[in-house]
């Protein structure tokens, strides 16, 4: 008897097609929510490392210029304090390991991604699902 495996794929700007969020579910995801634009404060980005502490108090219009300069956000919300990170030309955020879809600074992540989607996001408690590809398997003649 063969076992049928579903497998979801939910269409990140569609809510209806994402799926309940359940602890690890991550672990088989191909990192759809690091697609979406991450907005996050200042504060985050210390926990980065792209600015430092005493750079709080400074103008964040000029903080966002050189950040854009550096390529490190895309864009900056004044009216709310935000700042959007940057990402690569595919929609990937640029601190997402592209081989292995997994995050680069997981450790000092920012709180968008910390509480994403468990409490925040367009629909929190779900999420943009989408199964990891099947790894490839190797056949024996093809070995070298």
């Amino acid at each position: 008897m063969l076992k049928h495996t579903v497998i979801h794929s939910a269409d990140r700007d569609d809510l209806d097609t994402w799926v309940r969020y359940r602890n690890g579910l991550c672990d088989s995801c191909n990192a759809v929510c690091c697609t979406m634009p991450a907005e996050v404060r200042a504060r985050d980005l210390v926990r980065l490392g792209f600015i430092d502490e005493f750079e709080l108090d400074s103008d964040p219009k000029q903080l966002a210029k050189r950040l854009q300069k550096q390529g490190l956000i895309e864009h900056f919300n004044f009216r709310h304090a935000l700042f959007t990170l940057a990402r690569r030309a595919n929609g990937d955020c640029r601190l997402l390991d592209p081989a292995t879809r997994r995050c680069t600074v997981y450790e000092q992540r920012p709180d968008t991604c910390r509480n994403h989607p468990q409490k925040i996001g367009p629909r929190p408690g779900y999420c943009p699902y989408h199964q990891k590809p099947a790894a490839k398997r190797q056949r024996p003649d093809d070995e070298i």
